[in-house]
């Protein structure tokens, strides 16, 4: 079992990382640095914030920077969502937005 000091660094070092691979312009350390914090994540037992998670593709588990790596497109039907493709596989999902 591993101790709440030890997750709450972990968790900070995951932070870390994921936003070194935002600011990174090489799309390859930029992968590699956001492997690596789920690598943490795993590691620790540590559970990856909802804004990480969604920097990852849910086809095939590429880091994708919206903008750079993943097109993101705004609907303006009833339901609002989010589209978001993956420029690397062309897998598209949605976030739907809330209704106010």
């Amino acid at each position: 079992m591993k101790s709440p000091q030890v997750k709450e660094l972990a968790r900070e070092r995951i932070g870390i990382l994921v936003a070194a691979a935002l600011k990174e312009k090489d799309e390859e350390l930029a992968a590699r640095q956001a492997k690596l914090a789920k690598k943490v994540a795993m590691r620790f037992r540590v559970r990856l914030p909802y804004e990480a998670r969604q920097l990852f593709c849910k086809k095939c588990k590429a880091f994708i920077v919206p903008g750079r790596s993943a097109r993101v497109r705004v609907g303006r039907a009833k339901t609002r969502a989010v589209r978001v493709t993956c420029l690397k596989c062309g897998h598209t999902y949605r976030r739907v937005l809330a209704t106010q």
